[in-house]
C-alpha cells in the first residue's frame, strides 16, 4: 500500500484525479483531484462500482485499459455532464494475478488536447481509429454519417461485421491489415456505395499506424476523402476525349448519329436516341416547316444498355410527330436542353398521348425516369435532337443534373458539327454523282462494231466522287472509238472537268482524228482549261486511253495518255496485257503520243478500265492487273456477267477509289459486205464507177438505193479526180447502213458552199448532204477519205 499512498500524493501534487479500484471493481479510494474533476465526494463513490462512473460500454473500456494501459473514456459528472477524458490504469502490487486492484488516474485535458478532440470529432472528412485487430475504437461525426449509425454501435466490432461482403470491403480490410503488418501508411481508393446511402461514391483513404509513447503499434487511424466530384469530372473529361475520336469517323449522317448514341450508353444514360429532320438525312439544308401541330423527326439511331433496345417506341428510319409541349420538341424549337422526369406534367402528358411509348414504358420499367432532350445545333442551324433517358432505381437513384446537361451539350455539339459535315458531303456527293452519271453513256446508237457492257462504281470513301469516265463513240466506216479516262481528284470539280473532257473527246472524234493526234489536241485543251481556271484549283491532271476499232480491217489503233494499259481476251481464251506506249498525262504538254496497232480477230474482248480497279493501298498495279487477267480467263460468255465477276473478284466491299470498267467484244464484217475498187486519175472512169456501184447494189438487193448512190458516187469520185489525184479508191460497205467512201491523195478537206446562180460547179456536196443521212471526211494515210451514209430501205 506504500505504492498506493505515494502514487496518491504524486497524483494530488500533479493535480490529477486518482481512484483505487479493487479486484471486485468497487471504488476503494477517491482523491481530492477526483472530486474536483467529477464533483463527486468520496462518500458518494467509495464502495460503489467504478463502472457506474463510465458512460457506454464499461466492460469494453476495462478490456482496453487492460490491453493498452490507457484509453479515452466518457465519464459521468455529478452535475449531469459527460466528458471524454484520458484515463491510465496501473495494477497494484501484491495480490494474486486474478485478484489484483488497480490505480486509475484521469488527467484533466489541457485546452490544446480538448481542441484536438473537437477537431477530430468535427472534421469534415470521415475519420476512424481501429485497434490492431481491425476493430473500431473511434469514429468521428462524419464517419457516423457515412455509416448511418452512431459510434456506440461500432466500438470494438470487427470491421467485416459492419459492411457488405464485397470486393471493395475486402480491399479495405486488407489495407488495414497491411498497416499493422508493415507499420507503414497505406493509400486505398474505392468506388462504392456508402452504407448510409444509395449513391455511388469515389473514396480516397489514407491509413497510418498509431503508436504509444514507447513506440509500440497500438492501432490504425484513417481519413477518408469523398472524391466523387473529382471522379465524375475525370469521367466526363474522358468521355469528351473519347468523343473526339469516336464521333464522326465517317462522313455519314446515320453512322454519326449511331456513334453518339453508342458512346453515351451506359456511361451517361440507359437509353439514347437521335432523331433528325428529314431534310438533313437527304443531305439538304435543314427545313423544319410548320410546327403548330408538332415537329416531325425521323429516327436515325438509338441504343440501350438492355439488349434489343426494348425502350425504343420508334423503329430506325421511321418518322414520328413530336407535339410542341414534348421535351424533344421544346429542345428543338428553343435550341436549349430540356430536363424532365416522371411526374412532370408535360412529360407525363406526352407519354400518355403516345400509345407506343406508353406501352413500352409499362413493358420495360416500373421505376421513374429522368429524361434529357438536347438539340443538335451546328453553325446556328438545328438539325435534330438527342434524347437521353435514365431509369431511377434504388441502386441508381441519381437523375440528370446540370453537370450532366453540360456534358451532353458538349457531346451533342460535336456530333452536330459531324452530322452537318456529313450532310454537306452527302449533298455534294449526290450532286457530283448525279452529274457524273448524267455524263456517262447509257446507250450508244449507230454502231455495230462491238457488243459492250460497262460498270461505273463510285467510291464509298470520304474523298467523294471522282472523275472516272468511259465512252463508246460511233465513227465513220462502221468503226467505233472506245474511251476511258480518269481526272485527278474528287468532288464536283473533278466531275465537271470530266464532263468537259468527255465533250472534247466527242468533238475531236467527230473530226475523225487518229488516236495519237486526238490525244495531242486533248492535251492542248487541258492546258487551256488549267490556264483559264480561276478557282484556285491549279493544274488539271487526267489520264485517257483512246482506241479505234475497224471491223472491216479487224484492227485496233490505241494511244494512251498516262493511263493503265488495256487487256485483251483472245477468242482462244488467251488473256494478254496490250503493250501500249504510255504517253504523258494530259496537261503535261510538249511531249508526243504514239499509237499502237494490233489485229483483233472477231470475238476478241477488250477490257478498258481505270486504276481504281487494279490499284489499292495493299496492292500495286502489277498485282491488280494479274488478278484482272485471272478473272477474265476462261470462257467469258455474257459480258454483263463478266463485269460483275471482275468487280467481285478485284474490289473490296468499300472501294477507296472510283472504278470504271468497259468490256467490248469485237465483231467483223464479212467480205461479202464490202466492195472496193481502185481508179486511175481519169475523169472518163466516173461512169465506170457508177456502173460498178449500181451492179453491187443489185447483187445486195438494194435496188431502191441505186438512184441516190449513183449521185453520191458520181460527185465524190469526180471531186477526187478533179482536186485530189491518184490513187483513188471507191468503197461500199453494207452494214446497218449503206456507206459510200471515196479516198484520194489530197489532204485538203472539202467544205459545203452555196453556189451562185451562174456557177457551173459547187453544188455536188450540197446534194450529197441533202440526199444522205450523214457525210464527212477523215484523214487516211497520205490523203483523205470522204464518206456518206444513208439508211437502208426497209426489208420487204
Amino acid at each position: 500500500m506504500v505504492t498506493k499512498a505515494s502514487g496518491g500524493r504524486r497524483a494530488a501534487a500533479a493535480g490529477e484525479a486518482m481512484a483505487v479500484v479493487d479486484a471486485d471493481g468497487l471504488v476503494s479510494d477517491w482523491s481530492e483531484g477526483a472530486r474536483r474533476l467529477t464533483g463527486y465526494i468520496a462518500a458518494d463513490v467509495v464502495g460503489q462500482p467504478a463502472a457506474d462512473l463510465v458512460e457506454g460500454d464499461a466492460a469494453a473500456a476495462r478490456r482496453a485499459l487492460l490491453a493498452h494501459g490507457e484509453t479515452l473514456l466518457t465519464l459521468r459528472f455529478r452535475d449531469g455532464r459527460s466528458q471524454r477524458t484520458a484515463v491510465r490504469m496501473v495494477p497494484l502490487l501484491g495480490g494474486t494475478e486474478g485478484r489484483r486492484g488497480f490505480v486509475v488516474v484521469a488527467s484533466p485535458q489541457p485546452p490544446e488536447r480538448a481542441l484536438g478532440e473537437l477537431a477530430f470529432q468535427q472534421a469534415s472528412m470521415s475519420m476512424s481509429v481501429f485497434d490492431t485487430g481491425q476493430r473500431y475504437l473511434r469514429l468521428n461525426d462524419a464517419a457516423c454519417r457515412v455509416m448511418g449509425r452512431p459510434e456506440s454501435e461500432f466500438r470494438h466490432r470487427y470491421y467485416p461485421e459492419t459492411v457488405e461482403d464485397a470486393d471493395h470491403s475486402r480491399g479495405f480490410l486488407r489495407h488495414l491489415e497491411m498497416v499493422v503488418e508493415t507499420g507503414r501508411p497505406a493509400h486505398y481508393e474505392s468506388w462504392t456505395r456508402s452504407p448510409s446511402g444509395r449513391r455511388m461514391h469515389a473514396w480516397n483513404l489514407e491509413m497510418w499506424p498509431v503508436r504509444d509513447r514507447d513506440g509500440a503499434l497500438i492501432g490504425t487511424a484513417l481519413a477518408a476523402f469523398d472524391s466523387s466530384e473529382q471522379h465524375w469530372a475525370r469521367q466526363r473529361l474522358a468521355l469528351l476525349n473519347e468523343a473526339a475520336g469516336s464521333i464522326g469517323t465517317k462522313l455519314d449522317v446515320v453512322r454519326t448519329a449511331r456513334e453518339l448514341a453508342e458512346l453515351v450508353v451506359p456511361r451517361l444514360a440507359d437509353f439514347a436516341s437521335v432523331d433528325l429532320l428529314e431534310s438533313v438525312l437527304r443531305g439538304e439544308e435543314p427545313e423544319m416547316g410548320p410546327v403548330d401541330g408538332g415537329v416531325e423527326l425521323r429516327r436515325a439511331a438509338h441504343h440501350s444498355a438492355t439488349p434489343g433496345v426494348p425502350e425504343a417506341a420508334i423503329g430506325l428510319g421511321s418518322a414520328d410527330l413530336y407535339p410542341p409541349f414534348s421535351p424533344p420538341a421544346r429542345a428543338l424549337l428553343g435550341g436549349e436542353p430540356v430536363l424532365a422526369r416522371t411526374g412532370d406534367h408535360d412529360l407525363d402528358t406526352w407519354f400518355a398521348r403516345h400509345d407506343a411509348r406508353s406501352a413500352k414504358l409499362r413493358e420495360t420499367t416500373e421505376h421513374e425516369l429522368s429524361l434529357m432532350a438536347v438539340p443538335l445545333v451546328a453553325r446556328g442551324t438545328t438539325l435534330g435532337v438527342a434524347v437521353f433517358v435514365r431509369s431511377l432505381t434504388p441502386e441508381h437513384p441519381d437523375a440528370f443534373d446540370q453537370d450532366d446537361m453540360i456534358l451532353a451539350e458538349e457531346l451533342c455539339s460535336r456530333a452536330a458539327v459531324c452530322v452537318d459535315n456529313a450532310r454537306r458531303y452527302t449533298r455534294e456527293r449526290s450532286t457530283a454523282l448525279a452529274l457524273q452519271r448524267s455524263l456517262l453513256p447509257r446507250a450508244v446508237a449507230g454502231q455495230a462494231a462491238v457488243h459492250f457492257a460497262s460498270r461505273y462504281l463510285p467510291a464509298l470513301s470520304q474523298a467523294g466522287v471522282g472523275g472516272d469516265w468511259f465512252d463508246v463513240i460511233p465513227l465513220s466506216g462502221t468503226r467505233v472509238a472506245l474511251v476511258v479516262g480518269d481526272v485527278v481528284g474528287h468532288g464536283i470539280h473533278a466531275s465537271v472537268t470530266m464532263g468537259r473532257l468527255r465533250t472534247a473527246v466527242w468533238a475531236l472524234a467527230d473530226v475523225d482524228l487518229p488516236p495519237d493526234e486526238l490525244l495531242t489536241h486533248l492535251d492542248d485543251l487541258v492546258e487551256h482549261l488549267a490556264a483559264g481556271d480561276d478557282s484556285g484549283g491549279g493544274e488539271i491532271g487526267a489520264t485517257c486511253l483512246y482506241a479505234v476499232y475497224d471491223p472491216v480491217a479487224r484492227t485496233c489503233s490505241i494511244a494512251s495518255a498516262g493511263h493503265v494499259p488495256p487487256v485483251v481476251v483472245r477468242p482462244d481464251g488467251r488473256v494478254d496485257v496490250i503493250d501500249v506506249v504510255a504517253g504523258p498525262m494530259l496537261g503535261v504538254g510538249g511531249l508526243p503520243f504514239e499509237s499502237t496497232e494490233l489485229d483483233l480477230p472477231e470475238g476478241s474482248v477488250l477490257a478498258l478500265y481505270t486504276d481504281g480497279l487494279v490499284e489499292a493501298r495493299d496492292r500495286d498495279v502489277d498485282t491488280g492487273t494479274a488478278a484482272l487477267r485471272a478473272s477474265l480467263s476462261g470462257p467469258l460468255g455474257s459480258l454483263e456477267r463478266a463485269c460483275d465477276t471482275v468487280l467481285r473478284d478485284l474490289l473490296p466491299d468499300t472501294p477507296a477509289d472510283d472504278v470504271a470498267l468497259l468490256l467490248a467484244r469485237t465483231r467483223a464484217l464479212d467480205a461479202e459486205q464490202v466492195a472496193v475498187w481502185s481508179f486511175a486519175d481519169d475523169p472518163s472512169l466516173v461512169a465506170d464507177a457508177r456502173k460498178l456501184a449500181t451492179d453491187q447494189l443489185v447483187r445486195w438487193g438494194l435496188e431502191d438505193a441505186v438512184f441516190v448512190t449513183e449521185l453520191v458516187v458520181s460527185e465524190l469520185v469526180t471531186n477526187a479526180m478533179r482536186y485530189g489525184g491518184a490513187p483513188i479508191e471507191l468503197r461500199l460497205i453494207r452494214d446497218r447502213t449503206l456507206i459510200c467512201e471515196v479516198s484520194d491523195a489530197s489532204s485538203t478537206s472539202p467544205h459545203l458552199r452555196r453556189a451562185r446562180t451562174f456557177d457551173e460547179g459547187g453544188r455536188g456536196l450540197l446534194l450529197v448532204a441533202q440526199l444522205t443521212d450523214r457525210w464527212g471526211s477523215r484523214p487516211s494515210g497520205a490523203g483523205k477519205t470522204i464518206w456518206a451514209e444513208q439508211a437502208l430501205p426497209p426489208a420487204p
